[in-house]
């Protein structure tokens, strides 16, 4: 089963892809060559001409290596961790030593066989020094994730759900008993989904496949004032996403936004992929224009948090009240995901 996208769950490396790590890298760099200048400079005068002439050599290596760790990401990680580290080191040592000795061919740099040794072992310090810092990182995040999975498991089904469900499936018990038995079994199946191990990306369809056993479970409770519309043309059902992303956010429509009203609502979803983005947008009727408060406020702040250390920077989710023309006001979740198939 792949796992998450970020580094959270033992890969050897981060993923090289990400945008987030792409950006921490390049910010690790200069930071680095800024405090380099700093200790070259006569004084803080010259400490930016001495950072701009280092970055004539910095910038290219370093861009020179980001799409090289890009290219073979996927390589590196199934890679074990020492040699993944190696493969690595290796070429940003290799780079920085041909790169200084091609300026000495050229006439542009002076310096001889110490001066390219010197890079190589500059190079491989940086790109150590990175791969040590996203070491820790994993290590600070990974409680931070553990955390977030007992937030999700501890809020994410209310108990007046359970009651409501079971109570329905009572009333059905003498005079639809198949039905009863087929609702028992879909409870069963939810909350046996609910206390599954989370820290693995899974197939869209098995999310999809959830969300339609609790909605189905919320329509026998609630009958005609609940209408559900679903969007899902030609969306690739093996696409990953992260467990238990939009049950959440269904139960918080149904429970601020079709249940607080005695008229019938329509819950809508819709799946949308564009290029490498998986489009999720959800609405449901909003009373009173308002956004809703609260415990749905708590429920969007966890998936934000996961969203953040399933993807880093490559996912968002928007949320607001959208006023329509009859009036009527809706609650609108849109969330963006990154969708390149991940590899086993």
């Amino acid at each position: 089963m792949p796992s998450i996208k970020q580094n959270l769950a033992g890969s050897p490396l981060p993923d090289f892809r990400n945008f987030g790590v792409m950006l921490r890298i390049l910010l690790g760099v200069n930071l680095l060559a800024l405090a380099a200048a700093l200790v070259r400079s006569a004084g803080i005068g010259d400490w930016l001409q001495r950072f701009m002439e280092m970055a004539a050599w910095v910038q290219p290596l370093l861009l020179f290596n980001l799409a090289l760790l890009a290219l073979t990401g996927n390589v590196l990680r199934r890679l074990p961790l020492r040699l993944g580290q190696a493969a690595v080191l290796l070429p940003a040592a290799l780079s920085a030593a041909l790169f200084v000795d091609f300026w000495r061919f050229m006439g542009v740099d002076e310096g001889g066989w110490q001066r390219v040794l010197r890079a190589a072992l500059l190079g491989a310090l940086v790109a150590g020094t990175l791969l040590f810092y996203f070491t820790l990182r994993v290590r600070a995040i990974s409680p931070a994730l553990a955390e977030a999975r007992v937030q999700a498991l501890t809020a994410r089904i209310r108990p007046h759900f359970l009651f409501n469900s079971l109570n329905a499936v009572l009333s059905l018990i003498r005079a639809e008993p198949r039905r009863a038995e087929t609702a028992l079994e879909e409870l069963a199946d939810l909350f046996r989904a609910l206390m599954r191990d989370h820290r693995d990306l899974l197939p869209l369809a098995d999310e999809i496949a959830l969300c339609r056993q609790y909605l189905d479970l919320e329509k026998l409770r609630l009958g005609e004032r609940l209408n559900v519309e679903w969007d899902i043309a030609e969306m690739p059902g093996d696409l990953k996403v992260p467990p238990l992303m939009l049950q959440p956010l269904l139960e918080n429509a149904v429970y601020h936004g079709i249940e607080p009203s005695d008229e019938a609502g329509t819950l809508r979803i819709r799946f949308a992929r564009k290029g490498d983005e998986l489009h999720i947008d959800l609405a449901n009727p909003c009373s009173g224009g308002r956004e809703p408060q609260g415990g749905n406020r708590m429920a969007l702040a966890n998936i934000r948090e996961r969203l953040a250390l399933y993807y880093d920077l490559e996912a968002r989710l928007e949320t607001g009240a959208v006023k329509l023309a009859n009036g009527r006001s809706e609650y609108h979740v849109h969330i963006v995901l990154p969708c390149r198939r991940t590899t086993s």
